[in-house]
């Protein structure tokens, strides 16, 4: 409806009255929080909540429901607030807020299955609200809607104006973005501050319709959220003015300095002039609209499989990028819900071949790294799809805070990063990731991939289609020969020897371009009466730590691991890692040791100590041992 009756009205600046209570009470009994950063958006909450959302609040995760972000994860304690005054969390338990034994945190995280991803870490919430809006528009086709709220000190992120941007060319109509623009930031005020046209001016032109409220005039809200429900071809941007600490007692409202702290000694007073402000101090008598119409299909996402094997030539020449862009057509073909996003390098991560053969499971989302992977966490949530997402390795860098939170959001996203190390040749050391293992090493529960042909880059793909967590799949430019029969097995965590003989003095750890550099290597070691074993690790997390050490003392303890990375957080020292408590076994380490420069990719090998002829003097230097 486009209006509200006198009565609901005043239910709904009720509720907004009892979820500042709320807050105030929760951060008073953990000594810590946000009051005044929950209380400027206390009626936009009351009014989503009571009167404009559709949600199950027996069922918080519902494929049916709307879909709510709290970017501004600081103001938790008022989404706490209200899911309780909606009958999910009895209100004794908001009182253990930030408790080491209870799961309503600082900051809102999945733990809570009212949560779908963590927030806290400001700008990011919009992008993962788009690839939940995306999602329910172009592929459950559901009515369903999605919500996201945002701080006007957060809208300084860059990440924002990616999501905005983003939003606006998809015309994301089932999308609201709310900005609660409350003036003070955490330190001073915001950049903007009241000027709520140049905010409207900003959305605008980013292709929102964009509304200017009083966030805390109850029936404007309801009018504006009715506008937004009605409008098509656009998102809606709902530019709401507000006050930092509204209705607490004078010295707070709209002052400095308390961000981030509870009321202390003004809680008592503040609290007696809220509840003066309450005409009904029993039970919220409003509940979510009814009915929730339940028109998003059931989605199947286990045990997705290429649809076909491998297909390839022992020494043929394919690169591992290209087998990867094979491999996700082929996830494609065998369930629909696969879906590959990517950042205007498709042609270059092959991702291009799901676009050609699918072209509505590809999305792009153009030069705008945090936003890409922002948008297939968004687009993953409550497993409505399985999203791998591509660009140069090195980009992924740009987006390590998103991953980093979407490991806290215990996403299921898998990252395909391309043209890795020096081997990339002339393009230079803008454009050459070697750091890239360190950073998705770093991420908690995490899976790394190495893949060093086609055939295993395919089955990379594949398990990581079903694998937890973030997934991270390392390819390279340069096409490399197939060593692997079509038929091989490939397991997370199992490496591969593939080249031994009886008397090998040394065991060599190579992946991707380096394991075919080390295989080289071998065959003129060989020449000259050094055996050497070589072994693909694969996954580089977890590591096969049992089958490296193993052959590690078949091999007289001498171990030679050569990567195209930086020597941090690389292949190297996760051997090292894995090898730390083991006696009498030497490592030594051949990695890029600084930064490198344009040039041919052999040539550039050569010169940063990575190609099968460094390999052989490394060898040489540890049977000398």
């Amino acid at each position: 409806m486009a209006s509200v009756d006198a009565k609901t009205k005043k239910e709904l600046q009720d509720i907004a009255h009892k979820l500042r209570i709320h807050s105030i009470n929760m951060t008073q009994a953990s000594n810590s929080g946000h009051p005044t950063s929950c209380a400027s958006m206390a009626e936009i909450m009351s009014v989503l909540f009571f009167h404009t959302m559709r949600y199950k609040v027996s069922e918080p995760r519902s494929p049916h429901s709307d879909r709510f972000i709290l970017s501004k994860g600081h103001a938790a304690p008022i989404l706490y607030a209200a899911w309780s005054e909606a009958g999910l969390i009895p209100a004794e338990e908001l009182l253990k807020l930030r408790k080491i034994d209870n799961d309503l945190e600082g900051h809102p995280t999945p733990r809570l299955n009212f949560v779908d991803v963590a927030t806290g870490s400001l700008g990011q919430g919009l992008g993962v609200a788009c690839g939940m809006a995306y999602v329910g528009k172009h592929f459950d086709k559901a009515s369903y809607r999605t919500y996201c709220l945002i701080g006007d000190g957060e809208s300084a992120e860059g990440s924002i104006w990616e999501a905005m941007n983003f939003a606006g060319h998809y015309k994301l109509d089932n999308l609201v973005a709310i900005f609660d623009v409350n003036r003070l930031g955490q330190s001073e005020e915001a950049p903007l501050q009241h000027d709520m046209e140049t905010y409207r001016k900003r959305a605008a032109a980013f292709g929102f319709n964009a509304i200017v409220v009083d966030g805390h005039d109850v029936e404007e809200l309801c009018k504006a959220f009715h506008e937004a429900s009605i409008t098509t071809g656009k998102p809606t941007a709902l530019l709401c003015k507000t006050f930092k600490g509204k209705h607490f007692v004078p010295e707070v409202e709209d002052h400095l300095n308390w961000h981030g702290k509870p009321l202390g000694a003004v809680a008592e007073k503040t609290l007696a002039q809220l509840k003066s402000f309450i005409s009904n101090q029993g039970k919220t008598m409003l509940v979510p609209q009814k009915p929730l119409k339940e028109d998003a299909p059931d989605v199947d996402i286990v045990n997705v499989k290429l649809n076909e094997p491998p297909s390839y030539k022992l020494g043929e020449k394919v690169a591992t990028r290209a087998a990867y862009g094979t491999a996700l057509m082929k996830l494609c073909q065998n369930n629909p819900r696969v879906i590959g996003l990517d950042g205007d390098t498709k042609n270059s991560t092959y991702s291009e071949k799901i676009k050609k053969a699918h072209p509505e499971n590809y999305i792009e989302c153009f030069i705008a790294e945090q936003n890409l992977v922002s948008v297939a966490i968004g687009a993953g949530c409550r497993n409505r799809t399985i999203p791998f997402v591509s660009t140069f390795a090195a980009f992924f860098t740009r987006a390590f805070d998103q991953l980093r939170m979407g490991a806290i959001s215990q996403t299921n996203i898998t990252c395909a990063g391309s043209h890795c190390g020096v081997s990339i040749g002339e393009d230079g050391p803008s454009q050459m990731a070697l750091e890239d293992l360190a950073m998705f090493r770093a991420i908690p529960g995490s899976t790394v991939f190495y893949p060093s042909d086609a055939v295993s880059c395919e089955r990379a793909c594949e398990l990581a289609a079903t694998c937890p967590g973030i997934c991270f799949i390392r390819t390279s430019r340069p096409a490399t020969p197939v060593i692997y029969e079509n038929g091989e097995s490939m397991q997370i965590g199992q490496a591969k020897v593939v080249k031994q003989s009886g008397n090998d003095q040394v065991l060599v750890i190579g992946a991707g371009i380096t394991l075919h550099n080390a295989l080289t290597a071998a065959e003129h070691l060989a020449g000259i009466g050094v055996h050497v074993r070589v072994l693909d690790p694969f996954t580089v997390k977890p590591l096969d730590v049992a089958t490296i050490r193993d052959n590690a003392k078949q091999c007289g303890g001498r171990v030679l691991t050569v990567e195209d990375h930086y020597p941090a957080g690389g292949l190297g020292e996760a051997v090292c890692s894995a090898l730390s408590q083991e006696r009498n076994i030497i490592v030594k380490k051949l990695n890029v040791e600084k930064v490198p420069r344009s040039g041919p990719s052999d040539a550039l090998m050569d010169m940063f100590g990575i190609s099968s002829s460094c390999i052989v003097k490394g060898v040489q230097d540890l049977v000398k041992l």
